[in-house]
């Protein structure tokens, strides 16, 4: 449902920027079907009353409540006035007694559509297994197949015309054929009203052009400015802001924002605007301390098309944006992650806000890419390849505390993993690999075992997903078969470095054991 929301935000966002008087070609409702268990779930306060904040009016949901869930009644867990809580959002409530009332519910579907002001819940009470002698308004009916026996009992009692399994009766066919015909009619009428608005405003058919095919980036990405090496220590969470600013720029069509933490994430877009019920033109979102739901909002906001958008949060909080994250890789959308205070470096919130674990759940996602980058070069290269990205999503892993430039940082970042300092030897004595802020470590950690007669190679590692995808020849060429003698460091779990340094090598990273915990003062800087 909160997909929904974010498919809402957007018909909003690109109607402000291209409708004009008589013209209104971003124009469609968004319609939702939920139950009781979707009701339940958390994420759908965090999305609607979002929703109602926005004053999302075109966001039309349908409750489908049957009082069931598969332990049974609902009433065992859940008896609150959903209706009453949809009031408080700020949305209309409408209710149909009978959902077999065909006529009610279209009456209550332009009852909806008539507020301009509100978004809409339509409350649909149905009976569960509606027909079926031996299910009906049971929990069996909810995740059961009904068997032959009651599928025949079900067509006797309903008076369906056909017998056999898997026959559709003619009328049925010809329904759907009169839809796909009016259909066809209306969209022959959308792009009679499009080609007149592009006649007579022909610059927004460029603007349109550009924001559902895509920008053209190469200018961008192959600028002095964009590559520009900075000189001091800096936060990759600061560079990432820059960044995203220049991205801006040269890609309108860019949108997103964070749970609450948009001055830590350094996700703020510099004369942007700030989506909201006044201003839908605005391409810098606020989503509350809603994480799943932005996450889900952000999936609604790339289906929707015409939109690249990105979200972001503390790492630490990947924990409750992850469900989400897990829809975006099987939906292949290239929605844009970014995670801040990406390790033990997040300074007075203290160890509950350290994100340890994290990192290896969003690498073991497939489909899904992650860099954690070592200076502005490497957070640079994850933009980009976040923004050329088409088919996957990418997190971006940063950091609070200051990172110094790395001298021998460079593109070779896009592929994931490449030779940072090399060994003067043709086979080094070992390998050093290293992925964000433990890179200048590994950097020092060579000058001080060349001074004690070892010669080692430092590889850094941005991304484990973007180096998989090397030939066998590259990865050969950055770690040898035959240098056994490695090292992996990083500040978080241990968990997939294995992979790389093999049964001889070791990887240094964080064993914690938690015995007491104090909760911060102030969780949230």
């Amino acid at each position: 449902m909160a997909m929904a929301v974010g498919m809402a935000m957007a018909e909003a966002h690109l109607a402000s920027l291209f409708n004009k008087d008589g013209y209104n070609v971003v124009d469609h409702y968004t319609y939702v079907l939920g139950g009781d268990g979707c009701m339940m779930e958390g994420i759908s306060s965090e999305c609607f009353s979002l929703a109602g904040t926005l004053g999302l009016s075109k966001l039309i949901v349908f409750y489908d409540s049957n009082n069931i869930s598969i332990e049974g009644s609902t009433d065992i867990a859940f008896t609150e006035n959903v209706m009453k809580r949809f009031e408080a959002f700020g949305f209309q409530t409408i209710e149909v007694a009978d959902g077999n009332d065909i006529e009610a519910i279209g009456k209550a579907i332009e009852e909806a559509k008539a507020d301009k002001e509100r978004p809409s819940l339509i409350k649909v009470n149905t009976l569960i297994g509606y027909g079926c002698p031996a299910k009906q308004g049971k929990a069996s009916a909810h995740g059961e197949p009904l068997g032959v026996d009651n599928v025949a009992a079900l067509k006797e009692n309903i008076g369906w015309p056909c017998k056999g399994d898997f026959e559709v009766p003619q009328e049925v066919y010809d329904h759907y054929k009169e839809l796909s015909a009016n259909m066809a009619k209306a969209e022959d009428k959308w792009n009679e009203l499009f080609a007149s608005y592009v006649e007579k405003y022909p610059e927004m058919k460029e603007l349109w052009d550009n924001y559902f095919d895509g920008y053209d980036m190469s200018d961008l990405f192959n600028s002095d400015e964009y590559w520009a090496k900075g000189d001091k220590a800096e936060a990759t969470r600061n560079t990432s802001g820059a960044i995203l600013n220049m991205i801006k720029k040269a890609m309108p069509n860019l949108i997103g924002g964070s749970a609450d933490l948009a001055p830590s994430n350094k996700t703020n877009m510099k004369d942007a605007g700030d989506f909201s019920k006044d201003n839908y033109a605005g391409s810098n979102l606020h989503f509350g301390v809603r994480e799943q739901a932005m996450a889900a909002i952000g999936n609604g906001l790339m289906l929707h098309g015409g939109l690249k958008a990105f979200v972001a949060t503390f790492f630490v909080f990947s924990d409750y944006v992850k469900p989400m994250a897990r829809l975006t890789s099987l939906m292949k959308l290239p929605l844009i992650y970014v995670f801040t205070h990406d390790s033990i470096g997040v300074g007075e919130d203290g160890p509950t806000h350290e994100p340890i674990e994290q990192l290896a759940a969003f690498r073991s996602m497939p489909n899904f890419t992650v860099f954690r980058p070592c200076d502005r070069t490497e957070t640079a290269l994850a933009w980009e390849y976040a923004i050329e990205s088409k088919d996957e999503p990418t997190a971006l892993v940063l950091t609070r505390q200051n990172l110094p430039q790395m001298a021998g940082s460079s593109k070779e970042a896009l592929k994931g993993a490449y030779i940072l300092e090399d060994s003067d030897k043709e086979t080094p004595d070992g390998i050093i690999i290293a992925s964000g802020s433990e890179v200048n470590l590994a950097v020092s950690a060579k000058a001080e075992l060349k001074n004690a007669g070892i010669d080692v190679r430092v590889v850094s590692m941005p991304s484990m997903d973007v180096f998989e995808k090397q030939s066998d020849e590259y990865k050969e060429s950055v770690l040898p078969k035959s240098v056994r003698k490695r090292v992996a460091v990083e500040a978080l779990s241990d968990f997939g470095w294995y992979k790389y340094v093999g049964l001889d090598g070791r990887v240094i990273a964080m064993a914690v054991s938690y015995t007491h915990l104090t909760l911060p003062t102030n969780s949230r800087v």
